[in-house]
């Protein structure tokens, strides 16, 4: 039994492996033993059926994966070019949007009464009237309109149904 012995200084002692523990790293160490392997020509090697048919099974698998990812990210990058055409198109609207509300302003900018005014007295040479140039005409007071001559009649016959129609055969009404 191993005597538990107390330590007053600051580092830890360090512990010695007792034999029991060396004896079994020494048992590990014998167990290991290097294999040296013969080199052979690769003629020489046969490779079972077994054997080729994992072979050809994880190449196949690795072709699949190769393909699927290829696959996606080619149509990853058709997505990154269509967004990119979104943006663009974003991007043309919002400047065509802008262009559109400019031209509103300068249009409302353009009717107003005193800019006619102003553009019609430089670029048509043209002047307000004055009273001299005013004719007044005077229209009869008759009235053009006509008025409706006909007169609408409403037959009896043509408001009642089928029905009221033969009993009024019926009973002479």
């Amino acid at each position: 039994m191993a005597v538990a012995r107390y330590q007053y200084e600051t580092s830890p002692r360090k512990l010695e492996p007792t034999e029991e523990k060396r004896g079994k790293k020494a048992k590990v160490n014998k167990k290991k033993k290097i294999k040296i392997v013969k080199e052979v020509p690769r003629q020489e090697i046969k490779v079972s059926k077994e054997q080729r048919r994992k072979q050809i099974k994880l190449i196949m698998f690795s072709l699949v994966a190769l393909a699927v990812l290829l696959v996606i990210s080619y149509r990853n990058s058709q997505i990154s070019v269509k967004f990119s055409e979104i943006q663009d198109q974003k991007k043309e609207l919002a400047s065509l949007e802008k262009e559109n509300e400019q031209t509103e302003v300068n249009i409302e900018n353009s009717l107003n009464l005193s800019n006619i005014e102003q553009q019609a007295k430089e670029k048509l040479a043209m002047s307000k009237l004055t009273n001299k140039q005013t004719v007044y005409i005077t229209l009869p007071k008759k009235d053009y309109i006509e008025s409706a001559s006909e007169k609408i009649t409403i037959k009896e016959e043509d408001d009642k149904n089928w029905f009221e129609k033969i009993i009024d055969k019926i009973f002479g009404n």
